[in-house]
């Protein structure tokens, strides 16, 4: 079906696999085309297959839910993921976060909330169970305060920021290239660019400032 969301489950438990998948196939715009047991098999699964949003329960055995999500990000496979978790955890959260993570469901409330969580996530949004909603508040002010103390980053072009966070993803400027279809020629223009309006000095003190400003750039 044209404009279907493809989607991929990976949990160890089946029978927690076949609630999602039936809850998620009620709704005639959403299609699981695979379900995985573990880590590994769930990144083959992504790569192979392509799906638009990887469902990933954060504990399974050979790769965890963050192990995965860092492959995707190191690795800058285009799919769209959600954590299935019992944590409630701030640090936990933000840790996912971090890694890209863009849906942190409950698995107290998966079945309410996962087909909200997959549109969302699939147009490039962030959602939260309701009783998550505090972190992503909190997130957000953290991000705008440390925007309005370091003024240099609301002076960078949108480019700017995207080399930049490629550069907080240690991405090299060879594969940022590739990724803005520039030369690697650009790339150094504009990482020469942003040191001089952040005054910043040096590759190492350009990768630190990039690692601490992660959360103003996604």
């Amino acid at each position: 079906m044209e404009g279907e969301i493809a989607i991929l489950i990976a949990d160890d438990h089946p029978i927690v696999r076949q609630g999602l998948r039936q809850t998620i196939e009620l709704s005639a715009d959403l299609k699981v085309i695979a379900e995985a047991g573990d880590g590994q098999e769930a990144l083959e699964k992504i790569e192979a297959l392509e799906p638009s949003v990887a469902v990933l329960d954060i504990q399974m055995p050979l790769i965890d839910g963050f192990g995965v999500a860092r492959a995707v990000r190191d690795r800058s496979i285009a799919v769209q993921l959600i954590f299935l978790t019992a944590f409630r955890e701030a640090d936990m959260f933000n840790a996912a976060l971090d890694l890209g993570v863009r849906g942190y469901v409950l698995k107290e409330s998966a079945l309410t909330d996962i087909v909200s969580c997959v549109r969302a996530v699939a147009s490039g949004q962030h959602y939260a169970s309701s009783t998550l909603t505090t972190h992503l508040v909190n997130r957000a002010r953290r991000a705008a305060s440390l925007a309005a103390d370091t003024p240099g980053v609301a002076t960078l072009t949108p480019t700017e920021r995207r080399v930049l966070a490629l550069i907080a993803e240690y991405k090299t400027n060879k594969e940022i290239a590739s990724a803005l279809s520039v030369s690697p020629r650009t790339v150094e223009a504009h990482r020469t660019n942003i040191c001089n309006k952040l005054d910043i000095h040096g590759s190492h003190s350009l990768m630190k400032f990039a690692l601490a400003h992660k959360s103003e750039l996604n």
